[in-house]
């Protein structure tokens, strides 16, 4: 698809980035009720976000027209785009084999897909990284895999629009691949289970956890060179495998805190440059993590708009502080 886009494609994008994670927090107050921390917490991520949001739709749709306010010619799809595409696809079906006919689990199974994506398919690695975020929805939302195609097929497509729209920012492949669950299951007879919430007490234990899991990430990624996807899946498999038998009552959300968190560091040094921001941007992803919990339950791609938000906040805390962007400049 072409760099420059089409504007009303590139609008949809936006809308899409935005709204998705807009929905996700909106029905969390629904669920916490205004009397709860939830309510402090979203304003806040909503007045920080949008600061973020509306200099990403200044830079990426606004400054897209030409000079007399003409949106470029209407792009089309491309080998590159289709090849994408069939990835996010088939990474959404692989991921949910493994995770649940293999038994390896969604975190697991999302982290080793994402892992040999890096390692022996890196034109494609991210986008079969955002279908593995598809395949971690639970059987109870898609109980047929046609759902899983259809989810994976969506979220592919928005893949490949949002090309220059929120790029660099940690969790936007999760995002991606959560509006691609989201619209499938609207769309469908598919329908979400009874959601419980974590107490806010358990952020004592998700904020270290997912600040060191977004630490570990983002030192994988950018002194060790392995790239961000790799690095990602490494913390993902790692935390998944090791965390549940070592802490029987707690590893498993503490694994799927850590993962989470990993998105997050994900994030290019133009959005989060030094280590002290990624830290922060998992950390806020630990308390937003326990916040949601309720929230779309089931929901693939739910965890990397977790930290989207997370990280797009923290981006448009910093604007508010010092009136640049957290980078290493």
């Amino acid at each position: 698809m072409s760099e420059s886009g089409y504007v009303p494609v590139r609008l949809g994008a936006f809308a899409a980035l935005v709204g998705t994670p807009a929905v996700l927090l909106a029905w969390t107050l629904a669920e916490r009720g205004l009397v709860s921390g939830a309510t402090g917490l979203e304003t806040l991520l909503v007045l920080t976000g949008g600061v973020a949001a509306t200099a990403e739709y200044d830079r990426a749709v606004h400054a897209s027209t030409g000079s007399h306010g003409v949106a470029a010619a209407v792009p089309s799809l491309g080998r590159t785009d289709a090849a994408a595409v069939s990835a996010a696809v088939a990474a959404a079906v692989l991921t949910h084999v493994l995770g649940v006919h293999v038994g390896f689990g969604p975190v697991v199974a999302s982290a080793l897909v994402g892992l040999v994506a890096g390692l022996v398919l890196p034109e494609v690695d991210a986008a079969a990284y955002c279908g593995s975020f598809v395949g971690m929805a639970s059987v109870a939302l898609f109980s047929d895999v046609a759902y899983l195609v259809a989810a994976g097929l969506l979220a592919g497509l928005a893949f490949v629009v949002s090309r220059g729209v929120f790029d660099g920012y940690g969790g936007k492949l999760g995002t991606t691949a959560f509006f691609g669950c989201a619209t499938t299951a609207a769309l469908t007879t598919a329908d979400y289970a009874v959601g419980s919430a974590l107490p806010w007490a358990a952020a004592s234990a998700a904020v270290p956890v997912a600040a060191a899991g977004a630490v570990a990430t983002t030192v994988l990624s950018r002194r060790f060179g392995v790239g961000s996807v790799v690095a990602s899946a490494l913390v993902g498999l790692v935390a998944g495998l090791v965390l549940p038998p070592l802490l029987p009552g707690t590893g498993a959300t503490l694994a799927t805190v850590a993962f989470c968190a990993s998105f997050a560091g994900m994030s290019s040094t133009d959005r989060l440059g030094s280590l002290m921001h990624v830290a922060l941007a998992g950390g806020v992803s630990g308390v937003v993590f326990v916040g949601v919990t309720a929230a779309f339950p089931g929901a693939g791609g739910k965890l990397g708009t977790v930290a989207f938000v997370s990280c797009v906040s923290v981006v448009g805390l910093e604007r508010l502080r010092t009136g640049r962007v957290p980078s290493v400049a």
